[in-house]
């Protein structure tokens, strides 16, 4: 199996190489780390994951299981720990 690299352009004009289908420029992606909050604890496709549903904040993520969240494309285990952390720090926890 050959994992071919295409050119690829972004909205904003970026040339990269991708071998996957994913449309996430990697140079956009650099200029959007966040420094604070729960989801500058995470991974960028994680945070992507919460961002591409409307979850923004630790009252939106706790209206969710976590079961739910782990099914969200880009969501791993890994991340998991790291929210529930953020959730009991703020007195919520993930949806039963």
């Amino acid at each position: 199996m050959t994992n071919t690299k295409s050119l690829r352009t972004c909205d904003q004009g970026h040339q990269y190489y991708k071998s996957s289908d994913c449309p996430t420029c990697p140079i956009c992606e650099k200029g959007r780390k966040i420094d604070s909050g729960f989801l500058s604890l995470l991974a960028a496709p994680a945070r992507r994951a919460l961002e591409n549903n409307d979850i923004m904040t630790l009252e939106q993520l706790s209206r969710y299981t976590e079961k739910e969240i782990l099914q969200l494309h880009g969501m791993g285990p890994a991340s998991i720990p790291k929210l529930k952390a953020a959730l009991r720090e703020v007195g919520f926890s993930f949806r039963n």
